[in-house]
């Protein structure tokens, strides 16, 4: 449900309403936030702004890059290196500075199936986003019977719950 009406109802009103002329840039926004969502519960880790104690992290990189370097269908895309630029040049661009930088473009459309250009730096938002949803029909089903995801999601949980 928190997924739904925080990040993929939003992304489909702006992608459905949208003329291909800058809502991708706000949907890249919410998926920057929901890649750090989906591996922050994953590792059943909540954000601790100072002095990040067991199962906290104050610092995203480190998600962002075990995100895109782990997990299917992006860890065929990035290794770490591009999933470091894709970082600084992307994710932390768009929300800090809103804008992309060191490279990087957004494309609406791309080649199927294709959702990065690593040697181009672009981003098929299109495709991107799918693989967002891909992965998480993927995390739905596993939630259901692997214990281990399913400690972290409490976790994860509990400490959204304080």
């Amino acid at each position: 449900m928190r997924l739904n009406t925080r990040y993929l109802k939003p992304i489909k009103i702006l992608d459905e309403s949208g003329s291909h002329e800058g809502e991708g840039f706000s949907i890249l926004a919410i998926i920057c936030s929901l890649i750090e969502f989906l591996e922050s519960t994953i590792q059943g880790k909540n954000y601790q702004w100072r002095r990040p104690a067991d199962n906290e992290y104050s610092s995203s990189k480190s998600l962002f890059i075990s995100f895109l370097c782990q997990r299917h269908p992006f860890c065929t895309a990035f290794d770490p290196p591009l999933a470091e630029k894709f970082y600084v040049g992307v994710r932390c661009a768009i929300l800090h500075e809103a804008r992309l930088k060191d490279g990087w473009n957004l494309v609406a459309n791309g080649p199927a199936g294709v959702i990065i250009n690593r040697d181009e730096l672009i981003i098929y938002r299109i495709n991107f986003q799918a693989a967002v949803n891909k992965f998480i029909d993927w995390y739905g089903t596993a939630l259901q019977s692997d214990s281990a995801l399913q400690a972290a999601f409490i976790r994860k949980f509990d400490g959204l719950c304080d």
